[in-house]
């Protein structure tokens, strides 16, 4: 179980981008985070790996208090947590099978991967990640020759890789097509339902959320508006999270 209690982040500048914020996640839950650009989103995934300090609060996952764990603690739990981005985050002019390969790197000898020396069972792990997102046929080609579909792919085998308990995917298909986006967001739900991995998904879109989500949340200005089940969310909740002047689409 992931519980997050009284998380706070103040950035630079008394920026306050997470106000006192509190839920739970269950073991196989697929979670749905919503609100606007700048509500806190993107942050409060991020807290949970530790990418961003949070300020205040707790953040425990399978009994371990993440905010308090040392630098070799962290990189051990960070293992099983995959991180699906936006932008991919990929080597763009590394080869397709080099960017799944580093979802390893915590796993094998430092040395021996910076000169892209990995183990066979890597290699073959690899393979069968890639031909699982349907891209097999891309493997040695660079990765800035894909496109954002196919790169998004990439970043989902890179972080399979990882053998993860958790995948925090943060707005994964934020800069796609509703079609591509759907197939992301399908191979998203095949690990979560096949693989028991939870996942914590931050959307934009309520389609997508009714469609794939098991529950969601929603925060508006750091605070959290919302703790509950998609369907639950009806057109006066809806301008509560994305404000009056919001419309519905999906």
């Amino acid at each position: 179980m992931l519980e997050v209690k009284n998380l706070t982040k103040i950035y630079p500048g008394d920026v306050l981008a997470l106000d006192d914020v509190s839920f739970s996640v269950e073991p196989g839950e697929f979670l749905a985070v919503i609100g606007l650009s700048g509500s806190g989103k993107s942050t409060l995934l991020r807290c949970i790996n530790r990418l961003v300090e949070p300020t205040d609060g707790e953040i425990t996952w399978n009994g371990v208090d993440i905010t308090q764990a040392s630098q070799d603690e962290l990189l051990r739990i960070r293992r099983k947590i995959g991180m699906v981005f936006q932008h991919f985050n990929l080597v763009t002019r590394s080869k397709v099978i080099t960017n799944v390969l580093s979802g390893r790197l915590g796993y094998v000898n430092a040395m021996l991967s910076l000169i892209n020396r990995f183990p066979k069972k890597d290699m073959q792990m690899a393979i069968a990640q890639l031909e699982r997102v349907g891209i097999t046929d891309q493997a040695q080609k660079r990765a800035d020759e894909l496109s954002g579909g196919q790169q998004q792919r990439v970043g989902i085998a890179r972080a399979m890789m990882q053998e993860p308990e958790m995948i925090l995917a943060d707005e994964p298909v934020a800069s796609l097509d509703p079609v591509l986006a759907h197939s992301i967001m399908q191979h998203l739900e095949d690990i979560n339902r096949n693989d028991g991995v939870m996942v914590l998904c931050s959307l934009h879109f309520i389609d997508l959320v009714h469609r794939y989500a098991d529950r969601a949340i929603a925060l508006n200005d750091g605070k959290l508006m919302f703790d509950g089940p998609p369907q639950a969310i009806d057109d006066a909740r809806f301008k509560e999270i994305y404000g009056k002047e919001a419309e519905r689409v999906g």
